[in-house]
């Protein structure tokens, strides 16, 4: 059986194209298992029954199929569709497959019948297996690919009736990054909410958490921000932000999305009651107020050498001036955006031009943002690069200190560092763990009172300042840590030593890698080898046919042979 595959990927691909990728699969983590977690939980039918019909689950987005097989991932690229069972094989959808096949009765029938299954597909069962156009953060895709002007118009309809609640003049605000394609999106989705009756307040490059603040700010039902984040320019995407900032729940999403294939024509507004569009001044000097606040009164940033890296991106105004206002001496590269040059060897996601400058200018600390500003990666004094999980390390114990922890605890992933747990356990701050993803980290953090999470990409959330990740406030808070006890950053962010940790992709064309015998018994093996001193993480991707395998432990020769035994055992499955 073929495991899907998209036409990009038999394109060359570089080092830096080969990580964002890695980045984008770790960001699809909620409906991925890992080790210690049963995220689906369904009643199977009796053994005898075989015909592979596949039924509603207890839990929303999944599926369970009579043959024991559990279906956990639907995607569709605007060619091709595929589903993927928790046996992590895949179940590829013809490419003659189009919304016209799709039946929310009957399913997916005739030629487009799922290779290998044969099963029916109830209409939209909810959650993210059974979705065309969300994923785990909004809409992303390629500009002129799947994200069309078309797409934009139909979502902005969407969004604007779902979002008319009561009979008040509604309103939405919209923020973009630098990217050419944001000119593009941007009018189409003011067409597409005006026609709908909603006034649209255009707000230019800004920030994904300055849109969200903005959109409870000034008390707009919908906030949208056009941006791929860390994507290079020929991506691009819709986040959505509701009333109170917060991104869209699960059931927002499906019922936009349930909207998107139907016609509009009958819902439009009257011509009397058409929505206007303008562009609003002022909001950079809101932004920079807002992070300027979240800072002790009297903290100055007077003596300090900031180096900033805005990534070409959304930040490149508002992030150099809140600094220079709080008294650092700014030296800002990644501030000329063309279109083209966003996250483009600048960035978060590439540090080495920031430990660069920053080693030049004899700098106290580099920022890099992303291109939408929601994560952020530092660099001491010496060059030398520091993750989320130090900025969290840092953050957590002094906030501790200070008695701003809403609970003795924070929110991570399952690939945050051993040695951050170990570091938080010693100071009496627990930490839970969710799947990969801000958005997971979120929700964990709101069900259980938390008010500080994040991940080792720089995604740090700070819920009593902002409802999404803030790059530069987090950045901020290590600033004020850094200026309290005045000592170099190469020690107030170097909390512990992360342990060894490997990571290793193994690719397969088809079957199931995970459930040969082989690599079974080398998964068991190296837990075993680990137990106390270690842990494993073996997963599927969700975005291609990939098998992640990752490592950490005490001892970097015994982590780096149990990895490279699971590897090869892998690839002995894949190739049988």
């Amino acid at each position: 059986m073929t495991a899907p595959r998209n036409d990009r990927s038999r394109d060359p691909v570089t080092p830096a194209e080969e990580k964002r990728r890695i980045d984008d699969a770790l960001e699809e983590g909620l409906e991925e298992t890992f080790p210690g977690s049963d995220p689906v939980n369904v009643t199977q039918p009796p053994p005898s029954k075989q015909d592979h019909h596949v039924k509603r689950s207890s839990q929303k987005g999944h599926l369970s199929v009579h043959s024991y097989r559990k279906i956990k991932r639907y995607q569709y690229d605007g060619s091709a569709a595929w589903l993927t069972d928790r046996n992590d094989s895949s179940y590829f959808l013809k490419s003659s497959w189009r919304r016209r096949d799709y039946n929310p009765r009957d399913g997916i029938r005739g030629r487009s019948a799922i290779r290998g299954l044969r099963g029916r597909i109830p209409g939209w069962l909810g959650g993210h297996m059974s979705r065309k156009y969300f994923g785990t953060d909004g809409i992303r895709g390629r500009a002129n690919g799947l994200i069309t002007p078309e797409l934009a118009l139909k979502v902005g309809q969407a969004a604007g009736l779902v979002f008319q609640r009561g009979e008040h003049r509604h309103r939405v605000v919209i923020g973009k990054d630098t990217r050419l394609s944001g000119y593009m999106i941007e009018y189409a989705m003011v067409a597409g909410f005006t026609s709908v009756g909603m006034d649209v307040l255009l707000l230019g490059p800004m920030p994904t958490p300055a849109v969200a603040m903005l959109t409870k700010s000034m008390r707009a039902d919908l906030g949208v921000m056009i941006s791929a984040s860390h994507n290079l320019f020929e991506d691009n995407g819709i986040k959505l932000f509701g009333p109170q900032g917060f991104k869209l729940s699960d059931d927002v999403e499906k019922q936009i999305e349930q909207m998107l294939d139907e016609p509009m024509e009958r819902k439009l507004a009257q011509s009397a009651s058409l929505g206007r569009a303008r562009r609003i001044d002022g909001v950079h000097d809101r932004y920079i107020e807002f992070a300027k606040r979240t800072l002790p009164r009297e903290l100055s940033l007077d003596g300090l050498r900031v180096v900033i890296d805005c990534a070409h991106g959304a930040a490149y105004k508002v992030v150099p001036e809140a600094l220079w206002e709080l008294g650092a001496d700014v030296v800002a590269i990644g501030v000329e955006p063309d279109g083209f040059n966003i996250n483009k060897e600048c960035g978060s996601t590439s540090p080495e031009a920031l430990a660069k400058k920053v080693r030049e200018m004899r700098a106290d600390i580099g920022i890099a943002l992303d291109g939408d500003a929601d994560r952020v990666i530092l660099v001491d004094e010496r060059g030398h690069v520091v993750d989320g999980d130090q900025l969290l390390a840092v953050i957590a114990q002094s906030w501790k200190e200070d008695g701003r922890l809403a609970k003795p605890g924070i929110v991570a992933t399952v690939m945050s560092n051993l040695g951050l747990e170990r570091f938080l356990e010693g100071q009496g701050i627990g930490m839970v763990r969710t799947p990969v993803g801000d958005r997971y980290v979120l929700e964990q953090m709101l069900k259980q009172g938390y008010n500080l999470g994040g991940e080792p990409s720089g995604h740090i959330i700070l819920s009593d300042y902002a409802t999404t990740g803030d790059g530069f406030v987090a950045a901020l808070q290590v600033l004020a840590v850094v200026q309290k006890l005045r000592r170099p950053v190469s020690e107030v962010c170097r909390r512990f030593d992360p342990l060894p940790q490997i990571l290793k992709n193994v690719r397969y064309r088809s079957g199931k890698p995970l459930d040969h015998a082989e690599v079974k018994s080398a998964i068991s093996d190296g837990e075993s080898r680990l137990n106390g001193h270690g842990r494993l993480l073996v997963r599927s991707s969700g975005t291609e046919p990939v098998i992640r395998v990752m490592g950490e432990g005490d001892d970097r020769d015994l982590v780096e042979d149990v990895v490279d035994q699971i590897v090869s055992a892998l690839g002995h499955a894949a190739a049988a």
